[in-house]
């Protein structure tokens, strides 16, 4: 369990589903984050089954205020990544849903989530994915630190690509961009 200010990152549960499916049958969620709109909460349970709990690295992202399931964040499995990784780098990705946009609550999370990550000895490089269109989430990237280094095509889908290194516990800091 990873504790932020307002956050819990705690491993996903079965009982889960329903806030889960709250969020993600959003479709304008779904399409900024490049998976299908859930539309069911046995769709929804089926991921928390067979995505997020066989990922040690999936985290629910829960409003210590409320106890509610808002979002997930977490590393992407290995050979599922969005770009081509280099070495002992891990691809980021994260979501929360609509009425906690613009609340600060992604960026607590991922920093969360970082100054966790700088203890353990799964990555020296961390990046991030986003749709071109997703501003929000652009927004959270280069709020904590990470730079803009590649513009691709993701199946037909315009997409940026961020990075920055992880250092330590306390310091983490950005690379140089390497294209714009």
């Amino acid at each position: 369990m990873i504790s932020t200010q307002r956050l819990i990152l705690r491993r996903w549960l079965e009982s889960d589903a329903e806030s889960l499916y709250k969020y993600a049958s959003e479709p304008e969620l779904s399409r900024l984050a490049l998976w299908p709109t859930h539309t069911s909460v046995e769709m929804s349970r089926w991921v928390i089954d067979n995505v997020f709990i066989p990922n040690p690295d999936t985290y629910a992202i829960v409003l210590r205020s409320t106890q509610e399931v808002i979002g997930c964040i977490g590393l992407v499995p290995i050979g599922e990544e969005h770009y081509d990784i280099e070495r002992n780098e891990r691809e980021i990705g994260y979501w929360i849903g609509l009425p906690y946009w613009n609340q600060g609550l992604a960026s607590e999370a991922l920093n969360g989530l970082m100054k966790y990550l700088s203890n353990q000895d799964k990555a020296d490089t961390l990046f991030i994915t986003t749709d071109a269109s997703n501003i929000a989430s652009q927004r959270v990237a280069e709020k904590c630190g990470f730079a803009r280094f590649d513009n691709f095509d993701f199946g037909g889908i315009p997409t940026y690509a961020y990075r920055r290194k992880l250092i330590s516990e306390s310091t983490i800091q950005p690379l140089s961009r390497v294209k714009s």
